[in-house]
C-alpha cells in the first residue's frame, strides 16, 4: 500500500514538473513584442519554416540604399494558421509581399506578424482573431 501510494505520489509530481517546464518555455506576446510598435516591412522570402510550437517565415528587405536585412516573422502554430487560410505552401522562397507586425522589444529584426499582403491583393491574417483572423480579405479594409 505504500509503495502504491509513493509511485502514484512520483507520477503526480513528474506530470506537475512537465507541466510547469513547458509552460516556462512558451512565451507571452507581451514579453517579447511591444503591441505600440507596428511596423510595415515589404520583401523576399529567404525561408520558410512551417512546424509546432510557432511558424515563423524569413523575408529580405531592401533599404533605400540597397542593403538587405533578413527580418524573422513569428506565427502560430501551422494548426492556427490552417484555420485562417494558410497552408504550408502559402509562402514560397522568393515570393515577395508586405507584412505588418508588432515589432520585438529587444530591438532585433523580429516581428510577430498580424497580415500578410500578396501581389495578387489577397491578404492573409496571422495574428489575434479580432483583427480579422479568417481567409483571404483585402489586406486594405
Amino acid at each position: 500500500m505504500v509503495w502504491n501510494t509513493t509511485v502514484r505520489l512520483l507520477i503526480g509530481c513528474g506530470a506537475a514538473l512537465g507541466v510547469a517546464t513547458a509552460a516556462l518555455a512558451h512565451h507571452s506576446f507581451a514579453a517579447q513584442y511591444d503591441s505600440n510598435q507596428v511596423v510595415e516591412l515589404q520583401g523576399k522570402v529567404t525561408k520558410v519554416e512551417w512546424m509546432n510550437p510557432h511558424t515563423f517565415f524569413y523575408i529580405d528587405v531592401v533599404s533605400e540604399d540597397g542593403d538587405a536585412t533578413n527580418w524573422a516573422i513569428e506565427g502560430g502554430a501551422p494548426n492556427v494558421l490552417y484555420r485562417r487560410g494558410w497552408r504550408p505552401n502559402s509562402l514560397q522562397e522568393g515570393d515577395e509581399f508586405q507584412v505588418t507586425g508588432h515589432k520585438a522589444r529587444d530591438g532585433s529584426n523580429l516581428v510577430r506578424g498580424l497580415t500578410f499582403g500578396f501581389t495578387d491583393g489577397r491578404c492573409l491574417f496571422f495574428g489575434v482573431a479580432e483583427l480579422g483572423g479568417g481567409a483571404s480579405e483585402d489586406c486594405a479594409d
